[in-house]
This record gives structure tokens, sequence and C-alpha cells, in this order.
């Protein structure tokens, strides 16, 4: 159990942001003011920035305001849902609603785990635009020299698939596109040691913005419901595939494990 909490922010939708993205995706700058924003951009906007005295260990806010402390050190995305009702507009104002819908506790396979669900409603005009659901995972420190998890397995059957590399300028620039601080994605000592990650860790919604770009451009219309999921992290300096096939799509890293899944509507 545990009480609602709503949280609202406004933001501009800047398409000098939005530039910025896309160059970083190898894409070229095209976005003004007035535009529709590509799917899943809208993560440039609604930073919250705090002070360093209210940072964890891990370099995000710490937890017990609007998320809840469940006394699990590690964090990472593991899921999230899309309907999409309405252009999101470049240079115009958006209201988010955010709502903690559910915080529960679980074993799994390598231990205990905490999982937040988050709701997001973001209007434009005073009208609903989009509404999104984040499902977060905490976990405890891995037990040193334990094994990690053993990674699922991606399907061989893409009916088309691109090639996709990291860097860390990438990473580096996407974490301050999304003001995102999570040491994992620049700190190599601090994910190796603390966090049990081979090298730095691609952003979960970084391989999720790349995915559902993917998903568009196969389906060749303006996407109304994007679900995805992710099931193994991407390190450093691994290059992946996006593959797609009957309006699916996934993240096939090296060896060929399944990184991330998504489906279209």
């Amino acid at each position: 159990m545990h009480d609602a909490v709503t949280r609202t922010a406004t933001d501009v939708m800047d398409p000098a942001r939005a530039r910025a993205l896309q160059a970083t995706l190898g894409i070229a700058p095209s976005i003004e003011a007035g535009d529709p924003l590509p799917p899943f951009f809208h993560h440039l906007h609604f930073w919250d920035p705090v002070p360093p005295d209210r940072l964890g260990r891990d370099g995000h806010p710490a937890r017990g305001e609007v998320l809840p402390d469940l006394g699990l050190p590690r964090r990472m995305w593991g899921a999230g849902r899309l309907l999409f009702h309405a252009p999101l507009l470049a240079g115009s104002r958006a209201d988010r609603s955010s709502t903690v819908e559910a915080v529960t506790r679980k074993d799994g396979r390598s231990g205990p785990l905490g999982l937040v669900r988050l709701r997001h409603d973001i209007r434009q005009r005073q009208a609903l635009v989009l509404t999104e659901w984040q499902d977060l995972v905490y976990r405890p420190d891995p037990d040193k020299g334990a094994p990690p998890p053993e990674p699922p397995i991606a399907p061989d059957t893409a009916e088309a698939s691109e090639e996709v590399r990291f860097d860390t300028t990438t990473l580096f620039r996407y974490s301050a596109l999304t003001f995102n601080g999570h040491r994992i994605h620049y700190d190599r000592p601090y994910a190796r040691r603390v966090e049990g990650y081979a090298d730095l860790v691609v952003h979960g919604p970084l391989l999720a913005q790349l995915l559902i770009l993917f998903g568009q451009r196969m389906l060749a219309r303006p996407l109304t419901e994007v679900t995805y999921r992710a099931t193994a992290p991407l390190t450093l300096p691994q290059p992946a595939l996006l593959c797609w096939s009957a309006g699916a799509a996934w993240v096939r890293g090296p060896g060929g494990i399944q990184c991330m899944t998504a489906r279209f509507r």
C-alpha cells in the first residue's frame, strides 16, 4: 500500500534542445517552433534539478519525496507504455502531471526487487496529448563475485535491422540533454565496482528512443501506442542491432542477447 503522490511540472518544448538530440542521434537538426516533436522527445524536458546535498550516491535525486525509498540502492529503467493522443508541438508550453500509481515488492532471480509505476499525463493548450507509464526497478547491490543473471537471447527472425553504436560522447550528451546524473553512464569505476556492470551502461531511455524512431520508420505512419521493456543492460563499447518484425522491435546486443523489446500500434 502507498499514499498516491502527484507532482506537476511545466516546461517549454525547446526546439533547440530537440535539434541537439537530433544531432546526437545522427539526424540532421531540423525541428523549429510549431513542428510536431518526434515520439519520445518529451524526455528532454520536465527536469527535476535538485542541489548536490539532495542527491543519492548514484547521482539521482534521493528518494523519499515522490519516489518512495524502498531500501534498495540500485535503480534501473524497467519498462514503459505510451499513448499518443495528439502531436506535442515544439516551442510551446506543456504541463505534466505525475503520479505514483503502484509500489510493489517481490523476489526475482537475483534477489529482492522493488517495482514503482509512474503515470505521466502531458497537456498542451489544455488538451491531453500524451499519457506515459514508467516502471522503475530497484535492486540490492550485487554480491561480490556472484555471476550476473543470464540474459535472454534475442530472436533471429528480423525482417529489417539497423546497427547502432555508442561511445562516451553519446552517453555524455544524452545524459546532459535529459539532466540524468546517474553515474553508471559516465563514472566507469562506479559502474563496475559499485553496481557490478562490465562497463558504462547505455541509457534505457536512449535505447527506447532509438527503437521508437526505428519502429515509426518501419510503420511509415504516426504512432498511436508503444510498449517497451528492458531485458538486459547494454554496455560500452558494444554495438547493437535494432531489429523489426511484424509490429515488434527489439535490441539485439553482443552474443545475441536481447536488451530491449517493443511493440507498436
